[in-house]
């Protein structure tokens, strides 16, 4: 999965569960974003995410 994808995944859950999601694209290092989802606060790296770094990333965030 792609950086991208996850990030559409996670801006329809927001919609769909009314939370908040805010992505900062200068706030991480080099090419990491920041993403803050209902509060809760992790970095995603660029390109292809394996499935232990969705789940890790998922995990951060309190989504299951």
């Amino acid at each position: 999965m792609k950086r991208e994808a996850l990030i559409r995944e996670l801006k329809a859950l927001a919609r769909k569960e009314g939370k908040s999601l805010e992505i900062f694209t200068d706030k991480g290092k080099g090419s990491h974003y920041r993403v803050r989802f209902d509060g809760r606060m992790t970095t995603i790296k660029s390109g292809e995410l394996t499935p232990g770094y969705v789940r890790l990333i998922r995990k951060q965030l309190g989504i299951k």
